[in-house]
Protein backbone atom coordinates (compact mmCIF):
# COMPACT_ATOMS: atom_id res chain seq x y z
CA UNK A 1 0.00 0.00 0.00
CA UNK A 2 2.65 2.39 0.83
CA UNK A 3 4.20 1.47 -2.72
CA UNK A 4 1.60 2.65 -4.28
CA UNK A 5 1.00 5.56 -2.30
CA UNK A 6 4.35 7.09 -3.32
CA UNK A 7 3.47 6.58 -7.02
CA UNK A 8 0.04 8.69 -6.76
CA UNK A 9 2.23 11.40 -5.27
CA UNK A 10 4.47 10.71 -8.14
CA UNK A 11 1.39 10.85 -10.97
CA UNK A 12 -0.37 13.92 -8.83
CA UNK A 13 3.34 15.81 -8.81
CA UNK A 14 3.79 14.80 -12.34
CA UNK A 15 0.10 16.32 -13.62
CA UNK A 16 0.59 19.25 -11.58
CA UNK A 17 3.37 20.06 -13.34
CA UNK A 18 2.46 19.74 -16.95
CA UNK A 19 -0.91 21.78 -15.80
CA UNK A 20 1.34 24.32 -14.90
CA UNK A 21 3.68 24.18 -17.42
CA UNK A 22 0.69 24.45 -20.12
CA UNK A 23 -0.79 27.26 -18.36
CA UNK A 24 2.28 29.32 -17.98
CA UNK A 25 2.13 29.50 -21.62
CA UNK A 26 -1.22 31.21 -21.71
CA UNK A 27 0.17 34.98 -21.13
CA UNK A 28 -2.53 37.21 -20.65
CA UNK A 29 -0.22 40.10 -20.55
CA UNK A 30 4.26 39.71 -21.14
CA UNK A 31 6.59 42.57 -20.48
CA UNK A 32 9.77 43.30 -22.79
CA UNK A 33 11.93 42.37 -20.45
CA UNK A 34 10.69 39.32 -19.28
CA UNK A 35 7.78 38.27 -16.91
CA UNK A 36 3.85 37.98 -17.75
CA UNK A 37 0.79 37.82 -16.22
CA UNK A 38 -0.51 34.01 -17.17
CA UNK A 39 -3.79 31.83 -16.48
CA UNK A 40 -3.38 30.77 -13.09
CA UNK A 41 0.13 29.21 -13.66
CA UNK A 42 1.03 29.23 -10.16
CA UNK A 43 -2.07 27.31 -9.01
CA UNK A 44 -1.39 23.82 -9.94
CA UNK A 45 1.82 23.89 -7.78
CA UNK A 46 0.07 25.76 -4.84
CA UNK A 47 -2.75 23.20 -4.57
CA UNK A 48 -0.20 20.10 -5.16
CA UNK A 49 1.49 21.51 -1.94
CA UNK A 50 -1.52 21.93 0.37
CA UNK A 51 -2.55 18.11 -0.40
CA UNK A 52 1.01 17.22 0.05
CA UNK A 53 2.71 19.25 1.98
CA UNK A 54 5.85 21.58 2.03
CA UNK A 55 8.44 19.34 1.26
CA UNK A 56 6.59 17.41 -0.86
CA UNK A 57 5.54 20.90 -2.92
CA UNK A 58 9.03 22.56 -2.65
CA UNK A 59 10.42 19.03 -4.31
CA UNK A 60 7.68 19.54 -7.26
CA UNK A 61 8.13 23.46 -7.18
CA UNK A 62 11.88 22.98 -8.29
CA UNK A 63 11.17 20.43 -10.78
CA UNK A 64 8.88 23.00 -12.34
CA UNK A 65 11.30 26.06 -11.69
CA UNK A 66 13.65 23.82 -13.95
CA UNK A 67 11.14 23.73 -16.76
CA UNK A 68 10.34 27.55 -16.48
CA UNK A 69 14.34 28.00 -16.97
CA UNK A 70 14.23 25.87 -19.70
CA UNK A 71 11.67 27.93 -21.01
CA UNK A 72 13.78 31.04 -20.08
CA UNK A 73 16.23 29.27 -22.56
CA UNK A 74 14.20 28.57 -25.30
CA UNK A 75 13.17 32.69 -24.76
CA UNK A 76 16.91 33.54 -25.43
CA UNK A 77 18.31 33.87 -21.87
CA UNK A 78 21.52 32.76 -22.86
CA UNK A 79 21.71 35.91 -25.84
CA UNK A 80 21.05 38.57 -23.19
CA UNK A 81 24.80 39.41 -22.90
CA UNK A 82 24.63 39.11 -19.14
CA UNK A 83 28.58 38.39 -17.53
CA UNK A 84 28.87 34.70 -15.91
CA UNK A 85 27.73 36.03 -12.47
CA UNK A 86 25.05 37.85 -13.43
CA UNK A 87 23.32 35.22 -15.09
CA UNK A 88 24.49 32.89 -12.32
CA UNK A 89 22.23 35.59 -10.53
CA UNK A 90 19.32 35.57 -12.71
CA UNK A 91 19.40 31.75 -12.64
CA UNK A 92 18.57 31.25 -9.29
CA UNK A 93 16.73 34.89 -8.40
CA UNK A 94 14.20 34.74 -11.63
CA UNK A 95 14.19 30.83 -12.15
CA UNK A 96 15.14 28.22 -9.12
CA UNK A 97 14.38 30.23 -6.31
CA UNK A 98 11.35 32.36 -7.49
CA UNK A 99 9.38 29.00 -8.56
CA UNK A 100 10.50 26.97 -5.90
CA UNK A 101 8.91 28.86 -3.11
CA UNK A 102 5.84 28.21 -4.58
CA UNK A 103 5.83 25.19 -2.63
CA UNK A 104 5.93 27.13 0.61
CA UNK A 105 1.91 27.20 -0.39
CA UNK A 106 0.80 24.51 1.79
CA UNK A 107 2.69 26.05 5.19
CA UNK A 108 -0.81 26.48 6.59
CA UNK A 109 -2.88 24.55 5.10
CA UNK A 110 -5.35 23.01 7.57
CA UNK A 111 -7.60 25.60 7.24
CA UNK A 112 -9.29 27.39 4.21
CA UNK A 113 -7.83 30.87 5.05
CA UNK A 114 -4.39 29.16 6.00
CA UNK A 115 -4.48 27.49 2.58
CA UNK A 116 -5.37 31.10 0.73
CA UNK A 117 -2.74 32.95 3.30
CA UNK A 118 -0.07 30.30 2.06
CA UNK A 119 -0.56 30.54 -1.57
CA UNK A 120 -0.41 34.77 -0.95
CA UNK A 121 2.97 34.59 0.98
CA UNK A 122 4.64 31.83 -1.89
CA UNK A 123 3.04 34.43 -4.30
CA UNK A 124 4.86 37.47 -2.54
CA UNK A 125 8.18 35.25 -1.73
CA UNK A 126 8.40 34.84 -5.21
CA UNK A 127 7.69 38.93 -6.60
CA UNK A 128 10.59 39.20 -3.65
CA UNK A 129 13.01 37.03 -5.86
CA UNK A 130 12.41 39.09 -9.16
CA UNK A 131 12.14 42.20 -7.03
CA UNK A 132 16.23 41.02 -5.65
CA UNK A 133 17.14 40.05 -9.57
CA UNK A 134 15.34 43.53 -10.88
CA UNK A 135 17.79 45.43 -8.00
CA UNK A 136 21.34 43.20 -8.37
CA UNK A 137 20.97 42.34 -12.13
CA UNK A 138 18.72 44.76 -13.89
CA UNK A 139 19.00 47.89 -12.18
CA UNK A 140 21.22 49.05 -15.69
CA UNK A 141 17.58 49.70 -17.58
CA UNK A 142 15.77 52.69 -16.18
CA UNK A 143 13.28 53.14 -18.73
CA UNK A 144 10.10 51.45 -17.79
CA UNK A 145 7.88 52.68 -19.67
CA UNK A 146 7.58 55.50 -22.99
CA UNK A 147 6.83 58.27 -20.51
CA UNK A 148 8.30 57.05 -17.41
CA UNK A 149 12.14 56.85 -16.32
CA UNK A 150 13.85 56.30 -12.85
CA UNK A 151 17.27 56.34 -11.90
CA UNK A 152 16.35 54.45 -8.91
CA UNK A 153 17.09 50.68 -8.86
CA UNK A 154 14.50 50.09 -6.34
CA UNK A 155 12.19 51.92 -7.58
CA UNK A 156 12.51 50.57 -11.33
CA UNK A 157 12.24 47.15 -9.68
CA UNK A 158 9.38 47.36 -7.68
CA UNK A 159 7.49 48.85 -10.21
CA UNK A 160 8.43 46.27 -13.48
CA UNK A 161 8.30 43.49 -11.55
CA UNK A 162 4.69 44.84 -9.58
CA UNK A 163 3.51 45.37 -12.93
CA UNK A 164 3.19 41.34 -13.44
CA UNK A 165 3.17 40.17 -10.00
CA UNK A 166 0.78 41.98 -8.50
CA UNK A 167 -2.04 41.16 -11.05
CA UNK A 168 -0.74 37.17 -10.81
CA UNK A 169 -1.47 37.59 -7.20
CA UNK A 170 -4.61 38.65 -7.59
CA UNK A 171 -5.61 36.62 -9.89
CA UNK A 172 -4.06 33.52 -8.39
CA UNK A 173 -5.90 34.06 -5.06
CA UNK A 174 -9.17 34.92 -6.67
CA UNK A 175 -8.25 31.67 -8.49
CA UNK A 176 -7.79 29.94 -5.64
CA UNK A 177 -10.92 31.32 -3.23
CA UNK A 178 -13.20 29.76 -6.31
CA UNK A 179 -11.08 26.45 -6.67
CA UNK A 180 -11.01 25.38 -2.82
CA UNK A 181 -14.81 26.53 -2.55
CA UNK A 182 -15.72 23.61 -5.00
CA UNK A 183 -16.86 20.33 -3.14
CA UNK A 184 -14.39 18.62 -5.93
CA UNK A 185 -11.11 20.58 -5.25
CA UNK A 186 -11.73 19.97 -1.71
CA UNK A 187 -12.48 16.37 -2.49
CA UNK A 188 -9.37 15.81 -4.06
CA UNK A 189 -7.09 18.00 -0.76
CA UNK A 190 -8.89 15.87 1.59
CA UNK A 191 -8.76 12.24 -0.44
CA UNK A 192 -5.48 10.07 0.39
CA UNK A 193 -4.51 12.23 3.57
CA UNK A 194 -2.26 14.24 3.26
Amino acid sequence: MKKNKKVLILVEGAVMIAMATVLSFIQVFKLPWGGSITLLSMLPIALFSIKRGVKSGLIVAFLYSLIQFGQGIMDGLFGWGLTPGMLIACILLDYILAFTVLGLSGLFRKTLAGQIAGIALAVILRFVCHFLSGVVIWHSFGQLWEAFYTENTYLYSLLYNGAYMLPELIFTVAGAVALLKLPQTRKFLLSDEQ
